[in-house]
C-alpha cells in the first residue's frame, strides 16, 4: 500500500515555511447501528470532536438520517490537517429524539477515537463503534473516508477603475489536492490590456455542486513574472487566504508526503555517561523519562501514523554488547539481530529502557554504519515506478562524532536515494558538527569533493525545547521533511500511487 498525502494551496505554516498544513474533507458512513427506537429504527447523526488541551471540542455535525441503521451521511467534515502534530478525533453517533442541540437530549449510539494522521494514511478506515464503557456498541461500525478538493482557478485582470474582471476560468479537477490543469490560451489584450506589468489576480476555489464554492486562496502576479516559467524552470506562487492570514503569518503550497518506514538510531557511546548516574544523558529519572525517551516519543508519535504495521527497526551504536563485549556500531536494541523491529513508538521506548542495564557504553561514535544500513533499504526502492516508498532515519545523539569524513560521504550518497535523516542532539555539547551536516547554510560535500544533490539532513538541539510542549519539538524536527520528500520524487518525475487498501 502506498501512503500518500497531497497538499493543496489552502496551506499555512505555523513554525516554518516548510510546514505542511492543508484542509482535508472527511466523509462518514455507518453500519448496523443500535436501534434505540421502539416503533421504528434509529434516526442517527454524527458529531465530530477534536481534542484541545485534554478536552473534546465539537467541530461539526452531519445531517440526521431518518429511520436508518446504515446511514451514508452527505455532510462532510472539513478539518485542517497538520502533518507534524498528533490530532485526536472522536466520531460520536446519536439517535435524534428531540429538536434540541444539546447532545444529552439524544440517545448515544457509539463512538470511535483515532488520529487524523491514521485516517489520512489509510484513506479509508473501517472500525467498530464502542460505548462509553469501552464495550462494543452491538455490531455497529463506522467508516471514514479521506476526501480531497475539486479545485479550479480564476484569472482576473484589474481595470482602470481598480475593479477586478474575470478573464478565464479553468476546468474543475475532481478529487485531488495535486491538480494539473490543461493548457489554455488567452489573448494578451484580454489578460492584461497588453500591459505585461499590469496586476493579474488568480483565485483558487474548491468546487461544490450546490454552487457554494469554497474559497481556498489567491495570489497576484503579472505576465512579466509568469513568463519566467520556461525552459523547465518552474515558478511558484504562494496562495493566500486573507482571512487566515490575519491568524497566521503566511501560506504556501506544500506537496506530497509519503512515509513508509522509520529507522531509529540511538547513541550509546561513552560520552553519554553512566546511565545509572543522574549526570548521564541516558539516566531515566523518577518520572521514567530522559531526553532520549522524550525525543523518541515526540517524533515517533507523529510519524508512526504513516507506517502500515507500526513495526519499526530500532538500532543502537557505540556500545559493548554481551556476551563477548565487542563494540558494535549497528545493533538491535531488542538484542534480536534477525528481527530488530519494535511494535510502535512505545515498543521502541520499552526496548531502549530494557537494554540499558545490559550494555556498556563505549565508542567511538560512528554515524556512517547506521546511515549506510538504512541506505541499503532505500537503494532497493530505486526501482519503484510510483512515489510509494521513502525512508526516514532518526538519530538521537550527544553531538560527539568520530567518523565525520565517512559520515559526510554516506550522506552525500544517501541524498541520491529516497531517504531523509533527522538528528536530535541531546545534552549541552557543542553541536557544530551536527549543524555542518544539516547543510542549511552551505552544500554538504563528501571528502571526495562530491556535492549532495539535495539537503536530506535536519538537525535540532533538544535543549532548545526542554521547557516547551513536546509537539513543538516534533514541529521543528519534521519541518523540512515534506519538502525533502516532494523534491526527491519531483526530480524523478514519480507520482503517488492512486491505489489503497483497507
Amino acid at each position: 500500500m502506498a501512503y500518500t498525502l497531497g497538499t493543496g494551496p489552502d496551506s499555512g505554516p505555523t513554525v516554518s515555511p516548510q510546514h505542511c498544513i492543508t484542509r482535508v474533507e472527511l466523509s462518514v458512513c455507518c453500519g448496523n447501528l443500535l436501534d434505540r427506537d421502539v416503533t421504528s429504527k434509529s434516526d442517527p447523526f454524527c458529531v465530530l470532536f477534536n481534542e484541545v488541551d485534554s478536552s473534546w471540542v465539537e467541530i461539526g455535525r452531519t445531517e440526521t438520517a431518518v429511520n436508518n441503521l446504515n446511514p451514508v451521511f452527505g455532510v462532510k467534515f472539513k478539518v485542517d490537517y497538520h502533518f507534524e502534530e498528533v490530532q485526536k478525533l472522536k466520531f460520536a453517533l446519536f439517535d435524534e429524539d428531540k429538536c434540541s442541540s444539546q447532545l444529552y437530549e439524544h440517545d448515544f449510539l457509539g463512538e470511535y477515537i483515532c488520529t487524523l494522521g491514521v485516517i489520512v494514511s489509510n484513506k479509508k478506515l473501517h472500525r467498530p463503534l464502542t460505548l462509553a464503557n469501552s464495550k462494543p456498541a452491538g455490531k455497529g461500525t463506522i467508516t471514514d473516508f479521506f476526501g480531497k478538493s475539486d479545485p479550479y482557478l480564476e484569472f482576473h485582470k484589474q481595470g482602470d477603475d481598480g475593479k477586478w474582471m474575470l478573464v478565464h476560468r479553468t476546468e474543475v479537477i475532481k478529487n485531488t489536492l495535486d491538480p494539473v490543469w490543461k493548457p489554455f490560451t488567452v489573448p494578451l489584450i484580454s489578460l492584461c490590456n497588453g500591459d505585461v506589468d499590469r496586476s493579474i489576480k488568480v483565485l483558487c476555489y474548491d468546487y461544490d455542486n450546490d454552487g457554494g464554492h469554497d474559497f481556498i486562496g489567491e495570489f497576484q502576479t503579472t505576465v512579466n513574472k509568469m513568463s519566467e516559467a520556461q525552459n523547465s524552470l518552474e515558478i511558484e506562487f504562494e496562495c493566500i487566504n486573507p482571512k487566515k492570514q490575519k491568524k497566521k503569518k503566511s501560506y504556501r503550497n506544500s506537496g506530497i508526503i509519503i512515509l513508509k518506514s522509520c529507522k531509529v538510531g540511538i547513541d550509546f557511546t561513552a560520552s553519554n555517561g553512566n546511565p545509572r548516574e543522574a549526570s548521564s544523558l541516558h539516566f531515566i529519572n523518577p518520572l521514567g523519562s530522559n531526553e532520549y525517551l522524550s525525543a523518541i516519543l515526540a517524533v515517533g508519535q507523529i510519524i508512526q501514523d504513516y507506517d502500515t504495521d507500526k513495526m519499526f527497526p530500532a538500532l543502537g551504536f557505540g556500545a559493548q554488547l554481551p556476551p563477548d563485549w565487542k563494540v558494535s556500531h549497528e545493533f538491535a536494541i531488542n538484542f534480536d539481530p534477525t528481527n530488530p523491529f519494535c511494535q510502535g513508538v512505545e515498543g521502541i521506548a520499552q526496548a531502549y529502557s530494557v537494554c540499558l542495564p545490559h550494555i556498556r557504553f563505549y565508542g567511538p561514535t560512528n554515524f556512517s554504519p547506521i546511515i549506510t544500513h538504512v541506505a541499503r533499504f532505500a537503494t532497493q526502492a530505486l526501482q519503484q515506478e510510483t512515489a510509494a516508498q521513502y525512508f526516514t532515519l532518526l538519530i538521537i545523539t550527544d553531538g560527539v562524532i568520530s567518523d565525520m569524513d565517512e559520515t559526510r560521504h554516506a550522506i552525500v550518497q544517501a541524498a541520491k536515494l529516497p531517504m531523509s535523516i533527522i538528528i536530535i542532539g541531546v545534552g549541552n555539547a557543542d553541536f557544530a558538527a551536527m549543524e555542518f551536516l544539516d547543510g542549511d547554510s552551505s552544500v554538504l560535500r563528501s571528502y571526495t569533493g562530491e556535492e549532495a544533490v539535495r539537503d536530506i539532513v535536519q538537525f535540532v538541539p533538544f535543549r532548545d525545547f526542554r521547557n516547551a510542549p513536546k509537539e513543538t519539538l516534533a514541529k521543528s524536527v519534521l519541518a523540512e521533511l515534506p519538502q525533502q520528500v516532494t523534491q526527491y520524487f519531483k526530480q524523478r518525475n514519480l507520482s503517488p500511487s492512486n491505489t489503497a487498501s483497507e
